[in-house]
Formats: structure tokens, sequence, C-alpha cells
């Protein structure tokens, strides 16, 4: 059954029946990932490039002509929150394929989704939806149109941070959509000039419901549609200038809105640019005061990079999405937490960490680009992975079926072969670590805590989830600990919960050195794997990252030889991968 991801969206895991009799381009692959949306549905599909794109269609055959309009518009638009269609298959009587148009695969979930999951958003967070939202709308109307359907639903984050901006099908002329169809009351913010279950967009009206995006973002609700509250009495934390805009754009009356779009833009800018507590930045004695960590990254870095987005942070550091202003491209930043960098042993060790990791040459390993400090802030670039981590895989999309991870494991059992054989333990392996490129490749990360082999060997350092037994004991570790996780890894992407649950350290040990951990379900030479790459005692493992990577691919190879119903693109690729 299909998984239901927001009110306004419907997950697929199989090829829709409207997809059943397409034939893709010869070298062209089925992913089974879909998204049912606003009368549009969304396959994603890999190109021979081995790109990872979007196949959208419609379910109804009556709704081909405003498809077409759609992908008309959208292959005229140039905006970085605005995917542009590659291409349109027109269905004709020789073709096993159309209609439906080709864009960027987005991976993430919508404002709205992210809001219902995890509550109201920081300040931050919410000023930069409304900045990439409301430059892509800004950009629309420059061109003398409307969208009509801004939404906490239509706003798309990625797991690393970009904006896109969706329910394009609604940026249309009136003509081209079909009769009696509108976007979802229930969903969409609905100004108060227009009556009841009328829907009547103009420039703005989007306007109202950009800050209406940003009120749900700040309160958890949309805002109602008369006698809106102020901001600052639902939202206390909210800076005053901050809130002043937001109630200014959310007036009752259109003509005590700004002028536009770009005029509310503009005064966020001006905000931003004071210096005052809404950036999070305070001027004392003519000192630099930050009393935001992004507030003193953006003052240390704002000759070389742009802060985009904040992707995460751990006990010693924080991830952030910039922009790299001399090569013009979006990187990762990792920043050494400030109190953590007061020490001079830790800015030695980061400063190592980065330094091993540099070293590491491998298409299953995050390369590292450049190290530099500021002023007592200290940080490390490399490249951005547009898809996340593997933890975020399974949350969107649920456990993996072995035929889908088969080829990143192996990639990353390579990829660790290649870190040992140069003195390199990681010692912190979890889904976390594990990025996934925009090709879907796994590659290993954040060294945060790993050693050259023969130093500091003992400590209980890690996360106890996915650390062996003789981590957790404060016991030396050498490459089996390491493959131990990968294992822990391995069995949490398959069934969506890691091998051994404990609510603290100790527990969690005494089921790792008892052995119970749960088999069942497991085709026998995967239940082999993990149940040896699990042992407690190290000797007992995998003797290194070469043989656990070649008894995993004699383990891929029975199951496929025993599975006849895997689908047989996915059984070729597989196949021939395995075959190097």
């Amino acid at each position: 059954m299909p998984e239901t991801t927001s009110p306004l969206s419907v997950r697929t895991t199989e090829i829709p029946p409207h997809l059943a009799s397409w034939q893709l381009p010869p070298g062209w692959k089925w992913v089974p990932n879909g998204l049912y949306s606003g009368h549009r549905h969304a396959q994603e599909i890999v190109d021979a490039l081995g790109r990872s794109l979007a196949l959208v269609t419609v379910p109804d055959p009556a709704h081909a002509e405003w498809l077409f309009q759609e992908a008309r518009e959208l292959a005229h638009r140039n905006h970085p929150a605005i995917p542009t269609t590659y291409h349109f298959w027109t269905h004709t009587s020789d073709s096993r394929r159309g209609p439906g148009f080709l864009r960027r695969w987005i991976a993430g979930e919508t404002v709205g989704a992210r809001v219902r999951r995890i509550g109201v958003e920081p300040i931050p967070d919410v000023l930069r939806i409304l900045r990439a939202v409301g430059s892509a709308v800004a950009y629309l109307h420059d061109a003398g149109d409307h969208h009509g359907a801004v939404s906490p639903d239509t706003a798309y984050v990625t797991p690393a941070g970009r904006v896109w901006v969706l329910g394009w099908q609604w940026a249309l002329p009136s003509k081209a959509i079909p009769a009696g169809l509108q976007p979802d009351s229930a969903f969409t913010p609905m100004p108060p000039e227009w009556e009841p279950g009328v829907w009547a967009p103009t420039q703005l009206s989007d306007q109202w419901q950009l800050a209406a995006t940003c009120f749900l973002m700040l309160t958890g609700e949309l805002p109602p549609r008369s006698e809106i509250p102020p901001i600052r009495l639902v939202r206390p934390d909210c800076p005053a200038n901050v809130a002043e805009l937001l109630d200014r754009a959310l007036s009752s009356n259109p003509s005590d809105r700004f002028h536009s779009v770009t005029s509310l833009l503009r005064a966020l800018d001006k905000i931003s640019a004071s210096g005052t507590s809404g950036l999070g930045v305070e001027m004392a004695s003519g000192e630099y005061k930050a009393v935001s960590e992004e507030a003193r990254l953006r003052w240390a870095t704002g000759d070389d990079f742009e802060v985009l987005a904040s992707l995460g942070a751990g006990m010693f550091g924080s991830v952030w999405r910039v922009r790299d202003l001399t090569l013009q491209r979006e990187v990762a930043l990792k920043m050494l937490h400030p109190a953590v960098a007061k020490s001079d042993e830790a800015v030695a060790r980061f400063r190592r960490e980065a330094q091993m990791a540099a070293r590491l040459q491998h298409p299953s390993i995050v390369p590292i680009y450049d190290w530099d400090s500021k002023a007592g802030v200290h940080w490390y670039i490399m490249e951005l992975e547009e898809e996340g981590s593997v933890a975020d895989l399974v949350r969107r999309s649920g456990p993996q079926p072995l035929d889908q991870i088969a080829e990143e494991v192996d990639g990353c059992l390579d990829g660790l072969k290649v870190a040992h054989d140069a003195g390199i333990l990681h010692r912190d392996l979890k889904p976390e670590n594990l990025l996934i490129d925009r090709y879907h490749r796994w590659r290993i990360a954040d060294f945060g805590i790993a050693n050259a082999m023969g130093e500091e060997l003992a400590g209980s350092s890690g996360t106890p989830t996915f650390a062996p037994p003789e981590q957790l004991l404060g016991e030396p570790q050498g490459e089996s600990a390491d493959l131990f996780s990968i294992a822990a890894i391995v069995y949490f992407v398959l069934t969506g919960e890691p091998p051994f649950q404990a609510d603290d350290s100790r527990a969690l040990l005494a089921m790792q050195l008892s052995g119970r951990v749960n088999l069942d379900g497991f085709a026998a030479p995967v239940a082999g794997w993990l149940r040896r790459g699990l042992e407690a005692d190290p000797d007992k493992r995998f003797t290194d990252a070469a043989a656990m990577q070649e008894a995993w691919r004699e383990a891929v190879r029975e199951v496929l030889a025993d599975n006849d119903g895997i689908q047989g693109w996915l059984r070729s690729r597989v196949e021939r991968f395995f075959k190097r």
C-alpha cells in the first residue's frame, strides 16, 4: 500500500498502474520510489548518464494538456528554486511512453511535513525559507505571473538544506487548468480577500501565502482567515522587526501589504544588515559579539563563503551548507563548536581529522577540500552530498530491499579497505555518517574520532547503538570495530531498526555480549553474514574489510539466484556489478 507522507502527498514504492505500459529508452532504469501530489505523480528514474530524474505524469489522461502546459512554462523558467524541465515525452501510437516530462528528482520533505514531524522551526530557518521561496515567487512576479499555491506543502527542503518550490501546475493561466480544480483549501493558505470556496490568485495573495507559510513554521498552524494574531503574541522569541514584517505581509487588506514580494525581501535584507538581534549579532564596546553559532560562522567566513543552511550538529561540531564565493559552488562546511575550540588539543585533533580524511581518495569517501580558521573559528570544507544520509533515507522511505543497497554496501566496504590500508580507523560509523550523493552513491564521512592506528586505540567514544562491545568497554579496537558497525548499519537499513536496542549503554552491551540479535526474516546467506559481522568477539568477525566484502558479494549472489521475483533490471544491475 502507498505510504502517506503528508496530507497532500502519497508515497509509492511500486510502479503505478498508469505507467505499467511505459518503456524507457535503452540504458534507463526505473527506481521504485514515487509520489502522488496535486493531480501529479513523480516517479524516480535513472537515465543512461546515471542521473536521478523525476518523471512527472498525470494519472488522469484527461489532464494531459494541463501537464504539457506546465512543462512548457517550466522549460522557460530559470531560478535556483524552480526545477527545470529537461524533456517532454508526447504519447504517440508507435511509442510506449508519454505524456510526461523530466526534471530533477527532489529528495527530502515539505516544510509542512517537517513541522508536522518535529514541531515549530527556529527563527533562522524560517527566514531562510522566506528568502528562498520569496525569491522564486518574486522571480515569477517579475514576469507578470503569479503562483497561486504557495504553501508549506509546496516548499521542499532537501536533506542538504536546499529549498525547492513546486506546485507549478497551479501557476498557469486559469484557462489551462481543468474546470473545477483548485489547490486543496485544507492545506493551502487561503487569503482573507478570497470568498469561501473561491480561488482567485494574485501577486498580493502570493505574498500573503508566503507569510502564512512562515506563520505555520513559527506556530505550527496556518493563520486564521480573519483576526490574525500578531506574530509576537504567538511566538514571543521572534525579533520585533521580523514580526512586524510578517504582520504587514499578513494584513487582511491587500493594500496594506508590501507593494511586492521584492519589497518584502528588501525589507528583510535591511533587517539582516542592521546588526540587530534579528541576525543574532550585537556590537558592544566596539567588539564583535556573536550570540549564535551561525552568526559567529557568518562573521568569520563572510569574505569567502555564504552560509545557506544548517545541516546538523554533533557533540563536537556542526555542519553547514555554504556557497564558495570564489569557485561559485555549494559545499559543506564542518565547524568546531566554539566551546570545544577553546581547547588547543581539540583544535589539533580537529585539524588532524581533516588531514586524515583528505589523504583518502575513494568514490565511497567524501572528499575534503580545505581547512582554515579565523579568530577562534575553525572549519574544513568538504563535498556537499545532496541526498542527505542513510539515516535520512530510512526515515524518509523506510527499510530498503537488499537489491537497492547491495552495490552501496560493497562500495563502503571498498572505501574502508582504503582507509584501513592507510592506517586509519573510523570508530564512529553510523547511518548519519554515511552520506548519499545525487547519484545515490553512499559515501563515508565524518572521521571525527578516527585515529591513526596505534594512537589512543582505547576509549568509549563513538555512538553506542552502532559501536562494538570492545568500544563500549573502552578496550583497544582494530579494523574489526568498523566492520561490526557496518554490519549493524546494514541490519538497520534492511529492517528500519538497529540490531541491538536498549535504554542505556550497559544494557546494550549485555545484549551484544549475549549475541541476542533477531535474524528471523533474513535470507540465510545474509543472516550468516550479519551474524558473523555482529559477533561480540572481534576475533570471530571477518578478518578485514576485503574478506567482509567478498562474503557480502557471495551472500548477495546466492539471494539473487534464489529469488525469481526480483525485477529483471535490478537483477542485471547487481549481477553486472558483482562480476567485477
